[in-house]
């Protein structure tokens, strides 16, 4: 990637990233996605996590 891209932060949601982007996984794996903005779980509760599947929709987060 070249340039800067920007990464927003969203209040009880996920991270939105401009794309394309190239995720490491902390095992190696490596998820890929070429959409124009991504949405990055940040509850883990997403079944195609690291990517968002709105499954923080469903439930009320925990307060930490």
């Amino acid at each position: 990637m070249t340039g800067r891209h920007t990464v927003r932060m969203v209040a009880g949601g996920p991270i939105m990233v401009e794309g394309p982007v190239r995720i490491e996984m902390p095992d190696g794996a490596v998820v890929e996605s070429d959409r124009f903005l991504v949405a990055i779980c940040a509850c883990k509760r997403s079944k195609t996590f690291p990517l968002c599947d709105t499954s923080h929709r469903r439930r009320a987060r925990a307060v930490e």
